[in-house]
């Protein structure tokens, strides 16, 4: 489940307020001020539900806690973004 830092982390990742990330959400901000406040613990699953599918479709992806501590970051962009792997380059195709 999101932590209330993961959250204020997204939301600054994407340049949102609280009333932005309640809109997106479709929560009330008062939903969103405790959430990033006490964190989720006291929140229903469908409401840290609907703010992590509004930041991740703002193109945040949540990092779970893996021994090194929960996390976010901005998604990668698609494969067809990354151009070519470096065992694909050779001299017909260097630019």
């Amino acid at each position: 489940m999101l932590n209330a830092a993961q959250i204020r982390a997204a939301r600054g990742l994407v340049n949102w307020t609280q009333p932005e990330l309640a809109k997106q959400s479709g929560l009330a901000l008062g939903t969103i001020q405790r959430m990033e406040k006490i964190g989720t613990g006291r929140s229903s699953v469908a409401n840290v539900e609907a703010v992590q599918r509004a930041l991740e479709a703002a193109g945040v992806a949540f990092i779970p806690e893996n021994g090194g501590g929960a996390g976010v970051r901005l998604a990668r962009p698609g494969r067809e973004d990354e151009g070519k792997r470096p065992d694909e380059l050779n001299a017909t195709n260097d630019d």
